[in-house]
């Protein structure tokens, strides 16, 4: 009996991580568009939920198996973020903040891949430049990582932008490049 109860634990637990984690990344991918996949995920997001939940229903008199679900929720919630960390979808717009006016940023930046618009820009203690910055979310830490080797104190603002339309930017071509220079730094970086 006491077995039984500890597997019904295990397999409660489980499904309700698989669960919470389909459903972070449907979550995800509605907010980025893609509603066919979305809607694919979701069919078996709700067996799922369904089965966690019957079996949760089923044996509502023991409370392990209502504590195994809520642990399985909490535990789900952290798996789907570091898959959709994994997964990186989407671009990020970085703006930047240097102290120095330095063109030699943005052209370094451009080298390696990103899409760079930069300007002259005035502060509180004299003239600074700013930059926007169009990359892949995947390289978006090894964005700051070039940055702060050139600027460590340059104030960063990211965000998600919902649409992109226009520029000269061409995915395919800039990727390439950013992901050679990516694979260049982590080589010197492991030396």
């Amino acid at each position: 009996m006491l077995e039984n109860s500890f597997v019904m634990v295990a397999i409660i637990i489980i499904i309700n991580i698989v669960y919470v984690s389909f459903f972070t990344i449907r979550m995800i991918l509605t907010l980025k568009g893609q509603r066919y996949l979305a809607a694919g995920i979701s069919m078996v997001e709700v067996v799922i939920y369904v089965v966690g939940l019957g079996l949760v229903l089923d044996n509502l008199n023991e409370i392990q198996n209502l504590a195994a679900y809520a642990l399985g929720y909490g535990i789900g919630v952290i798996v789907g973020m570091k898959i959709e960390e994994k997964l990186a979808l989407g671009y990020t717009t970085v703006n930047v903040i240097t102290k120095e006016y330095d063109k030699d940023l943005p052209k370094l930046l451009r080298e390696k891949g990103y899409g760079v618009t930069n300007w002259q820009a005035n502060g509180l203690e004299g003239d600074r430049m700013a930059m926007q910055i169009l990359t892949p979310r995947k390289y978006e830490v090894s964005l700051y990582h070039a940055i702060k080797e050139h600027d460590p104190k340059a104030f960063i603002i990211a965000y998600e932008p919902k649409t992109i339309h226009g520029g000269f930017w061409v995915k395919a071509v800039k990727e390439r490049k950013i992901k050679e220079w990516v694979r260049r730094r982590e080589n010197e970086n492991s030396k």
